[in-house]
């Protein structure tokens, strides 16, 4: 009828208008994993990550875990159904377990398939069972190395007994754990099948990455680069590898090796990219997003967020920002490229 609306129906119409929209790149992939630092901090320096010395953020350009909430929130909101925490170390941020436990209500909600993080290990024997509580099903576990002597070299300062104790906190809370090892030329490669037999005698999942050329170290990377093609070559005259369609959101091709029953995956980002297929951006403590994690192009999200108490110029900003990810990064390797990829530590992106 001419002039008339049912009751309501405005009101829906502009809501409908300003809901977030799902976030499409422009390669047609959909965002749907989040990676967020909560603080570029760790209590390790692994020599393949951060300088001996290392120069921390002050903690005034640290977003507050009311505002990383707020960001995660509104990342939820366009669509984002995977959320990892990072840091640095993401367990030494004072007051995680505030931000944790207020994230939760995605889970409950249904708006939000999975919580998880990433982690040295070395808090877990504290916050384990705080996790699960809160709705973490599972978590991944950054360990290279299960000599003792050999993990304090490469972690400068950690502590591996601390770690183990750490993971059996976890899985005694009902957490089900992967361990991410980074393949080492000349300090793991006599480790990976120990690591393997290891880790799927605990019932853990198993995940080799190469190193990745981010951030000056005071190391050389090449000589730390072992390409995993020539880990799984190894691995494959012990060990049938068969391989399976298992994907977990991120970027790891697993195969399940049948002498233990486990899983066991690689990342490799330098012999085998895997950008056709990625879902994800990263977030620093700071409010930057990164749409590739190889590439220096970002986006300020905090002056977004802290320009209004609403969410319309967040919104609009991640949206800017997702039509500028690339198609996939640049990372290389080689005599040429004595310098690292990209300046930035991992540890200021999120591992």
């Amino acid at each position: 009828m001419s002039g008339y609306e049912q009751p309501g129906m405005v009101e829906f119409e502009r809501a409908a208008t300003l809901a977030p929209q799902p976030l499409i790149d422009p390669f047609g992939r959909s965002i749907t994993y989040l990676r967020v630092s909560v603080t570029d901090r760790c209590d390790f320096r692994c020599v393949y990550c951060m300088a001996e010395d290392m120069t921390f953020l002050p903690k005034a350009n640290i977003l507050s875990l009311e505002e990383l909430d707020r960001l995660c929130s509104a990342f939820v909101a366009k669509g984002v159904r995977k959320l990892r925490l990072t840091g640095g170390e993401p367990l030494v941020r004072r007051g995680i377990m505030t931000l944790v436990a207020s994230l939760a209500r995605h889970l409950r909600s249904g708006a939000l398939d999975e919580l998880t993080l990433t982690t040295n290990g070395s808090q877990l024997h504290r916050y384990a069972a705080d996790l699960a509580a809160h709705g973490v099903r599972r978590i991944n576990v950054s360990l290279d190395t299960l000599d003792p002597a050999k993990f304090r070299t490469v972690t400068r300062w950690g502590d591996l007994d601390k770690v183990l104790d750490g993971i059996k906190a976890a899985q005694a809370a009902g957490l089900a754990i992967k361990i991410n090892a980074v393949a080492l030329k000349g300090v793991n490669e006599d480790e990976f099948e120990t690591l393997v037999r290891w880790a799927h005698g605990e019932g853990m999942d198993l995940t080799f990455i190469e190193v990745m050329p981010l951030g000056d170290i005071g190391e050389g990377r090449l000589d730390q680069y072992l390409p995993l093609s020539m880990v799984r070559a190894r691995l494959a005259e012990r060990f049938t590898l068969d391989e399976i369609d298992y994907r977990t959101g991120g970027p790891a091709r697993y195969v399940r090796v049948a002498e233990t029953g486990g899983r066991l995956g690689f990342i490799t980002p330098l012999t085998h990219n895997f950008c056709e297929s990625c879902n994800r951006v990263r977030v620093t403590c700071t409010g930057t997003l990164f749409m590739c994690l190889g590439q220096e192009d970002a986006a300020d999200l905090r002056s977004a967020l802290r320009a209004s108490e609403g969410n319309d110029l967040l919104y609009a900003a991640i949206d800017e920002a997702i039509t500028r990810k690339p198609r996939g990064h640049d990372f290389v390797i080689d005599r040429r490229h004595k310098r690292p990829a990209l300046a930035r530590h991992m540890s200021v992106t999120g591992g």
